[in-house]
């Protein structure tokens, strides 16, 4: 096999690999990054000592039913998107060092590099077999330059016969509740057919708002955002007690993006049928959307989404945001 990586002695080299068993490690001046081959996504995201993940990064289809679509049967319809959220099979990996593809890193192969592998980027694409029928995939790719910005871009393939999606998107579980969230885009809340009361400007949002509707439903949704950062100031390394704050930023690549962050997953949501049936709030649950389903409201009886805010399962979509 071709070693694509090398020694730390030219000025050009940026970033260090680390080739394990079940995990590609790459690490930099103030980050380290693991992806976990088993798990199929971004494992540990860790920027200057704090660590963003709690759960590995996977592609998301559901969003909660709101009364809309629980009158309209939406749920009845697309019921299998949320399964396939929850199992999820990592069906191929590909690595490349330098822009160059180099044989899968696993044991016994990865033996032939050494601890000190040096390169200007990488990149892991997992490849997902998403359990619908009939299934499909959708592939997620994560570029790392020598800065530590990571580059996501994301495949969904469609295929004929699939029902609608509820939503389409990569999910991010933080270990502990943001302070606050900052972006650029429309104000409040927003969904594609609830847009023209938003306000285009920078924004400011204290902690993660949950609106106290008697029945919990999907809410939060901010669209035509151009760059989102969330801020935290705990952790769960119990040793430290700063209390500073620190951020993470996500940025536009080729458009626009929706995104959510909330204390709850959809699935946790989904499950309450009353606002006290929600778990405690303990986390940051961020959707960086590239579709989401209309919220409709012409009347809860019965009346679907406008077509023009349907997300058509059976086409193709593509998505790319820049973590920085």
């Amino acid at each position: 096999m071709e070693n694509t990586g090398t020694k730390q002695s030219a000025k050009t080299q940026q970033i260090r690999l680390i080739f394990g068993d079940c995990t590609f490690g790459i690490k930099g001046e103030g980050f380290h990054y693991i992806f976990s081959y088993t798990r199929g996504g971004l494992e540990s995201l860790n920027k200057n000592g704090k660590e963003w993940l709690y759960r590995e990064t996977l592609p998301t289809f559901w969003r909660a039913l709101t009364d809309n679509d629980r009158g309209n049967g939406f749920g009845f319809q697309s019921a299998m998107w949320l399964g396939a959220g929850m199992y999820q099979k990592v069906k191929n990996i590909r690595v490349f060092v330098n822009e160059r593809p180099i044989e899968m890193p696993i044991a016994p192969v990865n033996n032939q590099y050494t601890s000190q592998e040096y390169a200007e980027t990488a990149e892991i694409i997992f490849s997902l077999e998403i359990n619908t029928v009939p299934k499909t995939t959708v592939d997620v790719a994560y570029q790392v330059n020598g800065s530590g910005e990571i580059f996501v871009k994301m495949n969904y393939h469609g295929k004929k016969g699939l029902p609608e999606l509820p939503l389409l998107g990569l999910r991010f579980i933080m270990p502990t509740q943001a302070t606050y969230f900052e972006y650029e885009g429309l104000s409040g809340e927003t969904y594609p057919d609830r847009m023209a009361g938003g306000a285009e400007g920078i924004y400011k949002v204290e902690g993660l708002p949950v609106p106290p509707y008697l029945v919990p439903q999907d809410c939060g949704v901010h669209m035509k955002t151009k760059w989102l950062k969330i801020t935290r100031d705990t952790t769960l390394n119990n040793a430290d007690t700063s209390k500073e704050e620190f951020s993470l930023r996500f940025e536009q690549v080729n458009g626009e993006f929706a995104f959510s962050a909330l204390p709850f997953k959809a699935e946790e949501l989904e499950n309450a049928t009353h606002i006290e049936e929600l778990p405690p709030e303990r986390r940051t649950v961020l959707v960086m959307m590239a579709k989401v389903r209309g919220v409709g409201g012409i009347d809860s009886w019965g009346a679907d989404v406008e077509e023009a805010y349907h997300i058509n399962a059976e086409e193709d979509h593509e998505f790319c945001f820049l973590i920085k």
